[in-house]
C-alpha cells in the first residue's frame, strides 16, 4: 500500500540547512533541527521557518524532549539524517603539523546512535568524510544498528556524480528496517561551473548582500590574478616576477592561487572558499576569488537563499563551505522515499 501522508525526517548537526534543504526538495517534511552555532541556526531559521530547532549541544540534549516536541512515538519517524562535525576524521589534520585528531568531537558519530535508539526511525542516513570508512567508530555505529534491526550499506561518492557542480567525496551510510538501502542512480553528465554561476550579475552591485561582500586584496596579489591564465589557469603558469615569496619557497598545495574552469565542475567548496590562498578559488575570467552567493550556487543552495553575516564574511565561508550539497541529498532521499512509500506498515 502506498504511504499517504508526508514522509517526515530530523536533521542533526543541521548547520546552515543543506541538508534540510535536499530532503525538503525529495519529499520529506523535516520537523526538527539540531544544531550548536547559533549564525548557522539563524540562517536555516530564515530559510525554514516551519522546523522545530534546538540550539544546544546535542550530547545535553535528551531525546524523549525531543520526542515530546514534536509529538513522536517510537517508529513514528521516517528519517533520520545527519553529519556530525567531521574535522576529526578528514585526512586534512594530517598535514601541515599533524593536528591532533579531538577525540570528544569524533564521539559525537554517537549521538547518532543515541537518537536512533531513542527515535527507532525506518531510516538512519550519516553523511560525512571519506576518512570515516577507515575509523573503528563507523564499524561500531554499524554494528549496534544491525544489531537493533537496520540493514546497512555505506558508499564514497563524488556529488559531481549526482547534478552538484562541485567535485566532492562524500560518505553516505544507510541503515534501514523497511528493506534494503537504495542509492542513487551516477548521472550521465555533469553541471559546470558554467551553468552555475556564469548568470549572476555583477559582482558588488547586484543587490543581493551575498555577492555584494567587498573584496580586500593587497596590490601585489591583484596583480598575480591578473597574470593568471583564465578559464582554469594556475599560480604556476604566471610569469616568474609575480609569484609570491612564499610560493618561491614552497611548492606545496598546487591549487592555492588557481582559477575555476567554466566547463569543468569546481573544485570542492571549503570553509576558505572566499580566500585564493586557500584553494582554486579564484573566478574562471574575473580578477577575483568567487564570492559566497557563487560559492552557495556550487553548493546547489537555491539563488534566493539567505546567510546570517551578522559574524562576518569568515563565518558566512564556514557556514557555505560546511554544508552539505542539497542537490547530492536531493538525489539521496528520492530513492529512500520511494522505499518509505512502498512499505506496507
Amino acid at each position: 500500500m502506498s504511504r499517504k501522508r508526508p514522509l517526515t525526517a530530523l536533521d542533526l548537526f543541521s548547520g546552515a540547512g543543506g541538508l534540510t534543504t535536499g530532503l525538503k526538495k525529495a519529499s520529506f517534511r523535516v520537523l526538527g533541527a539540531v544544531e550548536i552555532d547559533s549564525a548557522a541556526l539563524n540562517t536555516l531559521r530564515q530559510n525554514h521557518p516551519e522546523v522545530r530547532t534546538w540550539q544546544c549541544d546535542i550530547r545535553q540534549l535528551p531525546v524523549a524532549q525531543v520526542r515530546s516536541a514534536l509529538k513522536l512515538k517510537l517508529r513514528d519517524l521516517d528519517l533520520l539524517a545527519g553529519c556530525p562535525p567531521c574535522q576529526g576524521f578528514s585526512t586534512l589534520r594530517s598535514l601541515n603539523g599533524g593536528r591532533k585528531v579531538v577525540e570528544k568531537q569524533n564521539e559525537l558519530l554517537f549521538e547518532m546512535l543515541r537518537f536512533a535508539r531513542g527515535l527507532q526511525p525506518k531510516i538512519v542516513m550519516l553523511e560525512n568524510v571519506p576518512g570515516l570508512a577507515e575509523d573503528r567508530r563507523l564499524r561500531a555505529f554499524q554494528a549496534a544498528l544491525e544489531d537493533a534491526g537496520y540493514e546497512c550499506e555505506w558508499r564514497i561518492v563524488d556529488a559531481s556524480n549526482y547534478g552538484v557542480p562541485q567535485r566532492r567525496n562524500r560518505l553516505i551510510f544507510l541503515g534501514s528496517r523497511v528493506g534494503k538501502p537504495v542509492f542513487p542512480r551516477i548521472a550521465t553528465t555533469r553541471v559546470t561551473v558554467r551553468q552555475a554561476i556564469a548568470h549572476l550579475a555583477p559582482a558588488g552591485r547586484s543587490g543581493d548582500p551575498l555577492h555584494d561582500v567587498p573584496e580586500r586584496r593587497a596590490p601585489h596579489v591583484l596583480e598575480l590574478f591578473r597574470h593568471i591564465p583564465r578559464n582554469g589557469g594556475s599560480r604556476s603558469d604566471a610569469p616568474d616576477r609575480f609569484q609570491l615569496p612564499c610560493h618561491r619557497r614552497v611548492a606545496g598545495f598546487y591549487d592555492i592561487y588557481g582559477r575555476m574552469a567554466w566547463d569543468r565542475p569546481a573544485p570542492t567548496i571549503t570553509s576558505g572558499c572566499h580566500n585564493p590562498s586557500k584553494g582554486r578559488f579564484i573566478h574562471p575570467t574575473r580578477n577575483r576569488a568567487i564570492t559566497l552567493r557563487e560559492a552557495a550556487l556550487l553548493q546547489t543552495f537555491p539563488e534566493n537563499y539567505r546567510f546570517d553575516l551578522e559574524r562576518g564574511k569568515e563565518h558566512a565561508a564556514l557556514m557555505i563551505g560546511n554544508a552539505l550539497p542539497p542537490e547530492l541529498i536531493r538525489r539521496v532521499g528520492l530513492p529512500l522515499a520511494r522505499l518509505l512509500r512502498a512499505d506496507p506498515s
